[in-house]
C-alpha cells in the first residue's frame, strides 16, 4: 500500500479510507481479520492510537466488528453497504458534474457509449 499522506486530511481518515477500499476491492472479504493495529502502525510508521481511531470509524460505520481478544473482522454485508453508499454519493455528488461537462462538450450518446465500451473493455482486460 502507498505510504504517502495527503496533508489536507487527517491520517486516521486516510487509513480508514484505505480499509474501505480494501473491502470494496475484495482484498478484505466478510469474516477476514484486519491487520493488527500494531502491524499497521509499524508498517506506516504512525502512532497505534491513529490506527485504532481509523479502525474505530470502521466499527462505528458497521463495517467491522471487534472480537475481544481476537481482533477486528469485516462484518457480513460490509461490501454491499459500502457499494450502496458509494453509488448514492456518486449519483448525488459526482454525476451532476460529469453530466454538466458532457453537456458543455456537446458529446453525443453514441460517443459516450463508445467511450464507455472502450473503458470497460480495458478494465476487463486488467489494463
Amino acid at each position: 500500500m502507498n505510504r504517502e499522506w495527503n496533508d489536507n486530511q487527517p491520517i486516521y481518515r486516510q487509513l480508514r479510507d484505505r480499509g474501505v477500499h480494501m473491502i470494496l476491492d475484495g482484498v478484505l472479504k466478510e469474516g477476514d481479520p484486519l491487520p493488527s493495529v500494531r502491524n499497521v502502525a509499524a508498517e506506516y510508521r504512525v502512532n497505534p492510537l491513529t490506527v485504532l481511531k481509523a479502525y474505530q470509524q470502521l466499527v462505528d460505520e458497521d463495517l467491522v466488528e471487534m472480537k475481544r481478544g481476537l481482533g477486528m473482522f469485516v462484518k457480513a454485508g460490509a461490501r454491499e453497504l459500502l457499494l450502496k453508499g458509494e453509488r448514492q454519493k456518486f449519483l448525488a455528488e459526482e454525476w451532476p458534474r460529469v453530466a454538466a461537462k458532457i453537456q458543455r462538450l456537446g458529446l453525443t450518446r453514441r460517443e459516450l457509449i463508445a467511450a464507455a465500451k472502450r473503458s470497460l473493455g480495458k478494465l476487463a482486460r486488467g489494463k
